[in-house]
């Protein structure tokens, strides 16, 4: 099992007393905020405030695509937006054709569902020009999807992309006007699908002479979308956010207010974990199982009844899908047993399902440490996901094994694939073997950034409250990652029938109060033992009161006692892990 190294951040006292001052933060915030790059007062107000924002006109040719919309629409010519199944393709289809709806224009919308496949089809282009669609927008897709572009503008049909995903590895890009942010120059190259649809409004609505601020009301949907695609939570996509997240406790939509509902999510206490783990599952799930367009037109409704039922429909098909997800996982973890040590596992099985092996694959990586790709056979045919781990670029791999696939994509944690089901064993034995060279450099030990050093004293409830200005959560902004100074640990007692513990931890004379998830119910080490310990630090709501909980991440037992100094990492030792993960 590999072994932990505590990474420190040192903390110069002149930059800790500068922010401090200037900003009037505790010293475990400035800590905190050195450890992140925030060194300068300026640098860390700006990202405190999370202000980042950048015109729609950053995005360089998005005038070609706003004049090919606008005349489309002004000529009543039928508009056709194409997006996707999951969260942030719904969520950018309707930011689309609510917009062009406003602006009188004739727009209707396609989402495939997962047995059709991802993106763009030829089938689907043909399909669309004999119902008279003469403008074609995607959204949250068709970056690689060059011939099938090609042939909707051989069958008359004008095309506008707009997506954020990796283009082709040979360079080729669709002929018609793109939007996308890495492509077209924009300051904030993350941007999800939904991001990039909002700005594309914003530019529709400008040239149209309308109010563009009108356009906030969509933030609840940039904010779904932000999370659900788990996009870097830096720049502006921290800006988009942070707004969304208040746009969506206040939105008027009837459908996000009935999700929120059978949810039990209330609008108050929304945060991103609130849309990880409670709404956007719901969302997706119908895409997953069955009609990937519920999702759409429930964003979409404006009746409040029909807004219930879908969002009651999307409940049930969640919790289907978490009843396929616990079988497939099973019989996964039991091939994964039968290979033994691989460095990338590619799992196939038979009555598994399409929609859900992406899930699986998330689950599997976290419990095993390696890229996993899971494969739902279907005849001749195979289709499944992918999932990947820090330092291992799963898309560039695809790529390497691309002889053996008949179609892929994605990003660099997460892609899908389609292949024959006579070339699964030669694509796994392929995708092992490039795993094991890319990941010939990575470490055997696992590296645990520590934002702050303190004491058990330290650990208070306004401390908590003050770290939750560096929210929102996710990737590129993780939760606050503490260190207790000469820590050890005390009186376990097992919660959750078992699976979970609640102890205390003992520190410079001091104590406070943890929880650990998914440990069994033990300590990671010995009763009262020295250990380098890492909590969050979060506030717990029980019965009306709140008070201050620490959160078990890693903790290790000390070769012997040792103060643990800010510029220093320490050691190794029996690692146990219980992050409590956003994402």
């Amino acid at each position: 099992m590999p072994t932990v190294s505590f990474e420190i951040t040192p903390c110069p006292p002149e930059e800790l007393r500068a922010l401090r001052a200037e900003l009037g933060v505790s010293d475990p915030m400035a800590q905190v905020l050195i450890s992140r790059g925030h060194r300068e007062p300026a640098a860390a107000r700006a990202f405190l405030e999370a202000l980042e924002e950048h015109p729609a006109s950053a995005f360089a040719g998005i005038g070609l695509a706003v004049e090919t919309i606008l005349d489309h629409a002004g000529r009543g010519a039928r508009i056709t937006i194409h997006g996707d199944y999951d969260v942030d393709g719904i969520c950018s289809t309707a930011i689309l054709v609510r917009t062009l709806r406003e602006l009188g224009a004739n727009v209707d919308s396609f989402i495939p569902d997962r047995a059709e496949g991802y993106g763009l089809s030829l089938a689907t282009v043909e399909r669309l020009a004999a119902r008279g669609t003469e403008l074609l927008i995607t959204a949250d897709c068709a970056i690689t999807a060059v011939e099938e572009v090609a042939a909707a503008r051989e069958l008359g049909l004008s095309v506008v992309v707009t997506d954020h995903h990796r283009p082709r590895s040979d360079g080729r890009l669709p002929d018609a006007p793109i939007v996308h942010p890495a492509l077209c120059g924009y300051p904030c190259r993350e941007l999800c699908a939904t991001a990039v649809a909002y700005k594309l409004a914003e530019a529709l609505v400008a040239a149209s002479g309308g109010e563009v601020r009108a356009l906030r009301r969509d933030l609840d949907l940039v904010a779904l979308a932000t999370v659900a695609d788990v996009v870097e939570l830096v720049g502006e996509n921290r800006t988009l956010l942070r707004r969304g997240l208040r746009a969506l406790a206040a939105t008027a939509k009837p459908g996000l207010r009935a999700l929120m509902a059978v949810a039990g999510i209330e609008p108050g206490k929304l945060d991103e974990r609130s849309i990880g783990f409670g709404l956007a599952p719901r969302l997706n799930a119908a895409g997953r199982l069955y009609r990937a367009d519920a999702g759409l037109e429930l964003i979409l409704t404006e009746d409040p009844a029909r807004a219930a039922q879908i969002a009651q429909e999307l409940d049930r098909a969640n919790h289907e899908r978490r009843e396929i997800e616990r079988r497939i996982r099973f019989e996964a973890e039991a091939q994964i047993a039968e290979l033994g040590e691989r460095d990338a596992y590619v799992l196939a099985g038979e009555r598994w399902h399409p929609g859900v092996v992406g899930i699986v694959a998330s689950r599997l990586v976290e419990q095993s440490g390696r890229p996993v790709v899971m494969l739902a056979l279907d005849g001749e045919n195979a289709r499944g996901s992918g999932r990947s781990i820090d330092g291992f670029d799963l898309l560039a791999g695809l790529e390497a094994c691309s002889a053996h696939l008949a179609r892929f994509g994605g990003h660099r944690a997460a892609a899908g694939m389609e292949l024959r089901r006579g070339d699964v064993e030669s694509f796994a034995a392929a995708l092992d073997a490039h795993a094991a060279e890319a990941m010939r450099s990575l470490q055997a030990t696992i590296v645990e950034k520590v934002d702050a050093v303190l004491g058990a004293g330290e650990l208070s409830i306004e401390l908590a409250e003050e770290l939750h200005m560096l929210a929102p959560f996710g990737r590129g902004n993780p939760p606050v990652c503490l260190m207790v100074a000469e820590a050890s640990l005390h009186d376990p007692r097992p919660m959750g029938e078992g699976r979970h513990l609640r102890f205390t931890v003992a520190s410079r004379g001091a104590r406070a109060r943890a929880v650990s998830f998914g440990q069994g119910g033990r300590l990671p080490v010995e009763e009262g033992t020295p250990v380098d310990a890492t909590f969050s630090l979060e506030v717990n709501e029980w019965n009306g009161v709140s008070e201050p909980r620490l959160v078990l991440r890693r903790a290790q037992a000390l070769a012997r006692p040792a103060e643990v100094e800010p510029a220093a990492a320490t050691g190794a030792g029996a690692e146990a892990s219980a992050e409590l993960a956003l994402f």
